[in-house]
């Protein structure tokens, strides 16, 4: 992993911490389900950035950066049922959602960023 590609460095970090959730809610807390939505939604970010990386074609590679955009927003969703139904604390939510916010802004900037350029 390139340490200088944002994006890849900050999507398997939030992926790991994902996994720390879903242990927490799975043993701790015995909720079965939607940890399982928040594990699924939560690492195929990072795993989808790293399909783009490895993309054959620009249009092949906004596909894929599209679908971790989706993810994390689906993930997003995940963390503000957990906090509403109080599976999760506020800070912990608070600290994910940053987290989240994070992803999705650079996300959305190499989007952007794309869409200017030329084919």
């Amino acid at each position: 992993m390139k340490e200088d590609n944002q994006i890849q460095v900050k999507s398997y970090a939030f992926a790991l911490s994902i996994i720390k959730l879903f242990t927490y809610l799975y043993e701790k807390k015995k909720e079965y389900v939607l940890s399982k939505q928040v594990l699924k939604s939560g690492t195929s970010i990072g795993a989808n950035v790293e399909e783009a990386i490895g993309a054959q074609s620009k249009a092949d590679f906004i596909c894929k950066l599209a679908i971790a955009y989706k993810e994390a927003r689906e993930t997003h969703y995940w963390i503000r049922i957990l906090r509403d139904s109080k599976y999760i604390t506020e800070k912990q939510a608070s600290s994910i959602l940053k987290d989240l916010d994070e992803i999705l802004k650079i996300i959305a900037k190499i989007q952007i960023t794309l869409k200017k350029k030329p084919t």
